[in-house]
C-alpha cells in the first residue's frame, strides 16, 4: 500500500479511515431505494435494463424514477418517448419530466437543444453533471431511483457510488465468453466500494425460432450461471433478443413491453422493499 494522501476520492484502498463522500439530496427529494444499472463494457443492453427495470417498478405500483448518468450517450429519453420534453425548473430547483406511466426521468439529453448534439466533456465535469442531477433535481417521494450508468469503473460510476446512498447494482452482461472478465472488474468495484450486487441480468441471452419456439443460442452457449456461481453472485434473469421489444425501445414505447422474464426483476424489487 503506498503512502496514504487522504485524498480518498482517488483512493482505491478499502480502509477504516474512509470518509464520506455522500451528497444531500435536493430538499424536494426523499428516495427510499436507489440501484444502479452498470456494465463492464458497452453495447450489452444496460440501458434497457434500466428501462426495463423501471417499468417494472412502476406496474408494481411504486414511486419510480430514472437518472440517466450515460452523459455523452444518453438513450433514456427517446426509449421513453419524452425525448421532445424539456425539465422545468424555479426557485427550488430542476423538476425532471414525467413518462406516459408516470416515471420521472433526468437526462443530459432533456437539456440540449437537439438531441443529437454532441457532449465533448471531460470526465471531471461530467461527474459533477451527474452529481448535480442528484443535488439539483426536484425528485420528490421515490420508491426506487434506477440510475443508468456508463460503461466501465471511471468517472461516473466512481461519482455515483460516492455521492449518492447506492442500495446495490445490477450487473448487465452477454453470452460472450469475453464478458466474464469484464463482469468480475464490475463485482470487484462494487465490493471496493462496499456495493451489494443484486444480480446478473444476461440480455441477448437467446433467440426464439417463430416457426418452431425453439430456443437458439446466437452467441453460443450462456455462461451466466457459471460466471454468477464464480463470484457469488445470484441471477436475476436472461432477456432474449426480441424483435418486438427493440422496436418498442426505438420507437419510445418501453412502456408497452411484455415478457415473462420480468418476473424476477419484480421478486427482486419486492424483496428490496421490504428491507
Amino acid at each position: 500500500m503506498s503512502e496514504c494522501t487522504h485524498d480518498c476520492s482517488s483512493c482505491g484502498e478499502s480502509c477504516n479511515e474512509r470518509k464520506s463522500f455522500l451528497e444531500e439530496p435536493n430538499k424536494g427529494t426523499k428516495v427510499k431505494k436507489i440501484i444502479g444499472v452498470v456494465s463492464g463494457k458497452g453495447g450489452v443492453g444496460k440501458s434497457l435494463v434500466s428501462g426495463i427495470s423501471a417499468v417494472v417498478s412502476s406496474r408494481l405500483g411504486f414511486k419510480t424514477a430514472l437518472l440517466d448518468a450515460d452523459i455523452t450517450g444518453p438513450s433514456i429519453p427517446k426509449m421513453f418517448g419524452v425525448n421532445n420534453k424539456k425539465p422545468t425548473a424555479d426557485d427550488n430547483g430542476l423538476y425532471p419530466v414525467e413518462s406516459s406511466s408516470g416515471i420521472k426521468i433526468m437526462s443530459l439529453n432533456l437539456l440540449t437543444q437537439n438531441e443529437t448534439d454532441p457532449v465533448v466533456w471531460r470526465g471531471p465535469v461530467i461527474a459533477g453533471t451527474v452529481k448535480q442531477f442528484w443535488t439539483d433535481v426536484v425528485w420528490g417521494d421515490i420508491d426506487f431511483m434506477f440510475v443508468d450508468m456508463p460503461p466501465g469503473t471511471g468517472d461516473v460510476p466512481l461519482t455515483v457510488f460516492q455521492s449518492m446512498p447506492v442500495d446495490g447494482i445490477i450487473i448487465v452482461t452477454s453470452p460472450q465468453e469475453l464478458v466474464g472478465m469484464i463482469v468480475e472488474k464490475a463485482v470487484k468495484m462494487a465490493a471496493m466500494m462496499n456495493i451489494p450486487v443484486l444480480g446478473l441480468v444476461e440480455n441477448m441471452s437467446y433467440a426464439v425460432c417463430p416457426d418452431c419456439g425453439k430456443k437458439i443460442n446466437i452467441f453460443g452457449e450462456s455462461k451466466i450461471n457459471e460466471t454468477a456461481e464464480k463470484f457469488g453472485v445470484p441471477v436475476l434473469t436472461s432477456i432474449p433478443i426480441d424483435p418486438k421489444l427493440a422496436a418498442a425501445a426505438d420507437k419510445g414505447a418501453i412502456e408497452l413491453f411484455d415478457g415473462d422474464f420480468v418476473k424476477p426483476i419484480e421478486a427482486c424489487l419486492e424483496n428490496l422493499i421490504k428491507k
